[in-house]
This record gives structure tokens, C-alpha cells and sequence, in this order.
């Protein structure tokens, strides 16, 4: 379905005044910027799908349902938290609500705080809700803010999820940057109980440790997005914001790829994203253990260029090739995609090795299914069974 987007249809929002309103149009800015030319290599290109040319089914056998915590999404592909709280940020929100709307992927917004902070700035993420009133929405505020806080983002979007970012890099460099992090995790505690709604964990682009979700699942934490390297890059957005020099920190963190391979089994329900670039990265995520993969930048860059209507036709071709590369590896879904074999190859291999992780099960998953079989139900990348329906 062709998107609406007559010109002039809605008005954009006498943008905040403020430093704040200032960080986030550099963010925009910074982040299309790293965009230009061809995408960069990154440790999802370490990760190789084994092609059994006789293990193909039916498209029509392929489902993009998926089931991510409490919740069953319409296709294992989601649009990332990015922006907000400026005219731009409205026109960029409005183009992506509107292509969620029309293919019925869920969308995040970008961090709530500063429309909590200054009013002004609401009207460019109520804009998500109003323009894609049936869809799944996920507010977005960072680690450091209130259960109230949470549930004002909530209210203001009318969410299904609340996505908690824990930025600790990004804060570190960014110029007028926190600098006290010793109470996020109970901070956290008191989100997830008091937000009102099922809450996701993500970073934004450093990535979350086998550790760390360990940690999140404690605490109760049912998903968690972990949202390597390899994307977006924060440190660098923010070091191009500073008089000295910290370029430096532009390879701090993890990918999402290492993250995923020291996952724990006792963890949340994992989403990927961070350096997502194709619909291959995509299925290579669920191979690895992701429920879903998110895209932020490559959408950013299509809703600036392209409005709703590129948003639109961008994203029908993600999920198209994503159901067709299913197919192709003889997986029903995305879940199924973990019974595929895989080889990690180069730095994401030495960086598993080096954390204790063996990857020989990876590479031999198909061993057990008896020939002339598509996919099925497999395990997690540690080995572990996984239910599916």
C-alpha cells in the first residue's frame, strides 16, 4: 500500500530551544553523515551461513512472525530508536510511523527526555502514535531517569514497551555527558517494575556483555537489544561535538555479533542491532540467537531522503528479502534459522575464543536432521534448546 504523504499534510513543530534541541539535530546530522559512501565492514561480514543448495522450502512456508518476550510481532524486523525533539526529528519520526503503519513493523522512538524536559518538544514523538495508531510502539528513555519518568514516556506515546538505553560510552564523551553511573542498575530495577509496561534493555551501539544480561535478567529483564558496534557510532558523533580530541574511543564496546555468542541461556529474549546493514545481516543475527533485528540507520537515511514513501518501499523490500533468504536456508522462521550451521570467521571468531566460547556446535547443527528435511527447531548459540511452537 502506497504511503499518504501529500506535502503540507502536517505541519512540523516550532522546534525546542536549547542545548538539547541543539545535540539532537547534530545527532541527525552526524549520524546521515556516517552513512555516505559504501557501508563499512563489520564483524557480521565474520559470520557465514553454511549453503546447503538442497535444503530449500517453499517461500510460501515462511512465516516472519516471531515471538520476542511476552509479545508475537508480525515480522522478526523492527525500526530503532533515533530521534526526536526537534523540526526534524518530527519530519523523520512522522516518515518512519507512517511506514511502520503500512508494514506493520514495530517502532521505537528516540530518548523521551527531553520532551519530559521541555514540552515544546512532545509533538515530534506523539507524532509516532498519531500517525500509526494500531501499531507496536516502543517509548525510549535512558538509564538515570525515574519509574515516574518512564511512565510519563510511556503515557505520552501510548507504548506497548518502554526501551531503557543504557548510554554510559555516549555519556562519557558526550561534552555535557553524565559522569555518575553507580545508580543505574537500581535505577533500572525501579523502571522495570514500575514502567507499566514490559520493559527492553539496549545500549546504543557499545553493546551488552554476556555479564551484563546475566544482570538484566536478575533484575527480571524479559528482552534485551544488544546493540553493538558496527552501526551508528556514538563515540564518534560525540567526539566530532568536542574541542579536544577523543577519536580514539571510536572502537570502545563490542558487536552486536560477540554479543550474541556470549549470550547466556538463562538470559532475556535477545534483539539485534547495531551494524545491521542488509537483509543478510538480519537472518545472520537470528542464526545467531535474535529474535528480531533492528535498523536505525539505513532507515534514517531513507526517511530524510525519501520521506514516508522511500520508508515505505524500503522496508517492504527488507522483509521480502528477508523472508526469501529464509527460504533459502530452509528455515520456516527466524527462530528456525538458529538449526542452521554457521562459521565464524576473523575477529569475531578470536574475540569468542578468547572469551572461553566454543563455536565447533555452530558448524555442525544440520548434522541431526535427517536428509531431505528443511529446518528445525535447533538451539541457542551455546548449544542450549530453544521452544518453539
Amino acid at each position: 500500500m502506497a504511503a499518504e504523504n501529500a506535502p503540507g499534510r502536517v505541519a512540523a513543530p516550532v522546534p525546542p530551544a536549547g542545548l538539547a534541541a541543539s545535540r539532537k539535530e547534530d545527532h541527525i546530522r552526524l549520524a546521515h553523515e556516517q552513512r555516505r559512501g559504501p557501508a563499512a565492514r563489520n564483524d557480521f561480514d565474520d559470520v557465514e551461513i553454511v549453503h546447503h543448495a538442497l535444503d530449500g522450502i517453499d517461500i510460501d512456508d515462511v512465516s516472519l512472525e516471531t515471538r520476542v518476550g511476552p509479545w508475537t510481532w508480525s515480522a522478526p524486523l523492527y525500526i530503532n530508536g533515533m530521534t526526536g525533539g526537534t523540526g526534524t526529528a518530527h519530519t523523520v519520526n512522522r516518515a518512519l510511523a507512517i511506514a511502520a503503519r503500512e508494514t506493520g513493523v514495530p517502532m521505537a522512538s528516540g530518548s523521551v527526555g527531553i520532551a519530559l524536559d521541555d514540552p515544546a518538544a512532545a509533538a515530534s514523538f506523539r507524532v509516532i502514535r498519531e500517525e500509526n495508531p494500531d501499531g507496536f510502539v516502543m517509548a525510549n528513555i535512558g538509564a538515570g531517569r525515574s519509574a515516574e519518568d518512564a511512565r510519563r514516556a510511556v503515557d505520552l506515546l501510548q507504548a506497548d514497551a518502554l526501551q531503557l538505553h543504557l548510554n554510559a560510552v555516549q555519556e562519557t564523551i558526550m561534552p555535557e555527558g553524565e559522569r555518575s553511573f553507580s545508580g543505574w542498575m537500581r535505577g533500572l530495577e525501579e523502571v522495570v517494575a514500575g514502567a507499566g509496561v514490559p520493559v527492553i534493555v539496549k545500549e546504543v551501539g557499545f553493546g551488552l556483555s554476556g555479564r551484563t544480561l546475566r544482570r538484566l535478567a536478575e533484575a527480571g529483564v524479559q528482552v534485551a537489544d544488544v546493540s553493538g558496534r558496527g552501526g551508528t557510532n556514538f563515540a564518534r558523533i560525540e567526539a566530532a561535538r568536542r574541542s579536544d580530541d577523543v577519536s580514539y574511543l571510536g572502537t570502545f564496546g563490542q558487536s552486536a555479533v560477540a554479543c550474541l555468542l556470549e549470550a547466556p541461556a538463562e538470559g532475556p529474549d535477545l534483539l539485534a542491532s547495531g551494524g545491521v546493514r542488509t537483509p543478510l545481516d538480519a537472518v545472520r543475527s537470528y542464526a545467531l540467537g535474535a529474535r528480531a533485528a533492528g535498523v536505525a540507520g539505513p532507515f534514517l537515511t531513507v526517511a530524510l531522503e525519501g520521506g514516508a514513501e522511500g520508508a515505505v518501499d524500503e522496508i517492504t523490500a527488507w522483509l521480502a528479502r528477508i523472508a526469501e533468504l529464509l527460504a533459502l536456508v530452509g528455515a520456516r522462521s527466524a527462530q528456525e534459522a538458529l538449526s542452521t550451521d554457521v562459521l565464524v570467521r576473523g575477529a569475531a571468531r578470536e574475540g569468542a575464543q578468547l572469551r572461553g566460547i566454543d563455536l565447533t556446535a555452530l558448524t555442525h547443527r544440520t548434522d541431526s536432521r535427517p536428509l531431505g528435511s528443511g529446518a528445525v527447531p535447533s538451539s541457542r548459540p551455546d548449544g542450549t534448546d530453544t521452544e518453539e511452537a
